[in-house]
């Protein structure tokens, strides 16, 4: 007796429109660009960066200099670790009322709150907090903190969502207080999660760092757009090696931590 294949699953004509939607889009995206490929691929482009290129060797290599970059990379990697850490205090408060612990109301004003936090990049925070701050780090690093309390409070607000709540609610059961029952049972599942959460934004705050000072928020990326805008190439090539170098060091650290969280 011969046994009959079950009928195919329906189609999901939302997926299917979605994804026709996202094609349409980079269609027009290509057709409406002036993008000019030819004339990047002619000899005269060619040239022009090789020459730009050649402008940046030898890197500066002055002892005066190098201690003025190395002082530039720990301002650099203060700011990325100073706003990281406050955006983590402040993703956990309000990962709470955003995870639905506090009622859909708070769930849906907190979750409306991260994504405005998350939604303005950090250039245009630096460009806001450094009228109210003034020039240099600080401004910096409370931009960086705004955007990643955003990115970190959604996250940890889906972490919370997602845990199991069985051994939370076992401890209720017992007797155990709401604030208790969290943090013993709760918060020991998404702690790895969060921390590797945690630890990624890290990477990209040293990155946003480095940018940041374009706008004068101190760092390697001040130190970067005043060379660059003097023209001067060798010490601007050692500033951007010290970029490489820092953000090197930080994803390898970032890197062994997660894997030995994730043990």
């Amino acid at each position: 007796m011969k046994h009959r294949l079950p009928p195919p699953p329906a189609r999901d004509w939302t997926v299917i429109s979605l994804m026709l939607l996202v094609l349409l889009l980079i269609v027009a995206s290509f057709t409406s660009l002036p993008l000019k490929w030819r004339e990047f691929f002619t000899l005269d482009a060619v040239r022009s960066v090789l020459e730009l290129l050649a402008g940046f060797a030898p890197p500066e290599l002055a002892t005066p200099f190098l201690i003025k970059t190395g002082w530039a990379a720990i301002e650099t990697m203060a700011m990325s670790a100073l706003g990281t850490l406050l955006a983590v205090a402040a993703a956990l408060l309000f990962s709470l009322p955003a995870s639905g612990r506090m009622g859909r109301t708070a769930r849906a004003a907190m979750r409306a709150m991260l994504n405005v936090l998350r939604s303005i990049p950090e250039l245009v925070w630096a460009a806001i907090l450094l009228i109210a701050a003034g020039l240099g780090p600080f401004g910096g690093t409370l931009a960086l903190a705004a955007h990643t309390a955003g990115v970190l409070g959604r996250l940890f607000a889906d972490a919370l969502e997602n845990a199991a709540p069985l051994p939370e609610q076992t401890l209720r059961t017992n007797g155990a207080s709401a604030s208790v029952a969290f943090f013993y049972a709760t918060l020991p599942q998404t702690l790895p999660q969060m921390l590797s959460y945690t630890l990624y934004r890290w990477e990209n705050n040293i990155r946003a760092a480095a940018i940041l000072g374009v706008v004068g928020a101190g760092g390697l990326g001040q130190m970067l757009k005043y060379h660059l805008s003097l023209f001067q190439m060798q010490s601007a090539a050692t500033v951007i090696l010290a970029m490489l170098l820092l953000v090197a060091m930080v994803d390898g650290v970032s890197f062994a931590l997660r894997r030995a969280l994730t043990r």
